[in-house]
């Protein structure tokens, strides 16, 4: 079924703020909607009305107070903050890399719902709220697997519950992830860490792949899913520390 023009082409708009590192002004989002200025002044006087859009001194355009209410409110009503913080603070404790809850987005996005930076001084550049390519990086591929994607590899990280990443969507940085499952067994949701790429050593890895595995049974035991995948693919872990799934270097 069609949806609303006029509601298609606000969300447009604000959905063009995403990746954008700052305010922008009408002729930048102009650029990134398509949308003729006009069209723009009339749709963005609405959502300044509610709140969704700020207009800055400046005469840019940023987002307004709405959306993080509605995010808060949203966080509120789904207790899945309070199940999946305390296990990514859990495993900084343990000394891993930074962890991470990604969710899919779309055809070819996924979302990163939760992110607890790690206690290193370097780390890579992933934050919640952020849309990130489902064909690159480790928490993708996981989330692919899963949802029956054929193709390389994706029948061994159904195997082992692992996907490790070295440099598939930012050249320096690493990723190893695996799967978190809801009722019924679907897979909900892709649990990872990453960091810079040296760090990521053969033994370091077998560590955080028995403490990725451990965290992702718990959390799936949360939200009332099995862990059978996950607990034989921690036995498995134990007898071999080799990484299942390497992609691109």
């Amino acid at each position: 079924m069609p949806g609303v023009a006029a509601v298609d082409r606000a969300l447009t708009i604000l959905a063009a703020f995403e990746d954008a590192p700052e305010p922008m002004t009408l002729a930048e989002l102009a650029r990134r909607t398509g949308m003729y200025k006009s069209t723009l002044l009339r749709l963005m006087a609405s959502l300044q009305e509610f709140g969704y859009l700020l207009q800055l001194a400046d005469g840019r355009y940023h987002l307004g107070p709405t959306p993080f209410r509605l995010g808060a409110i949203y966080q509120r009503g789904n207790n899945l903050y309070d199940r999946v913080m305390p296990i990514l603070r859990q495993l900084v404790a343990d000394g891993t890399e930074s962890p991470s809850y990604h969710v899919r987005h779309d055809a070819k996005r996924r979302l990163c719902v939760f992110r607890v930076d790690s206690q290193h001084s370097t780390l890579d550049r992933v934050e919640a709220g952020m849309l990130l390519p489902l064909d690159r990086g480790a928490a993708g591929r996981v989330i692919l697997a899963f949802d029956g994607e054929k193709g390389e590899g994706y029948d061994t990280i159904r195997e082992s519950c692992i996907a490790l990443s070295f440099g598939e969507r930012d050249p320096d940085c690493a990723g190893l992830a695996c799967p978190v499952f809801g009722p019924g067994g679907k897979c909900v949701g892709a649990l990872s860490l990453s960091g810079p790429k040296p760090r990521f050593t053969r033994d370091n890895i077998k560590a955080m792949t028995s403490l990725l595995l451990k965290a992702a049974a718990r959390l799936t035991r949360a939200l009332g899913g099995p862990t059978e995948l996950l607990d034989s693919a921690l036995s498995a872990s134990s007898e071999d520390a080799r990484p299942a799934r390497r992609a691109r270097r």
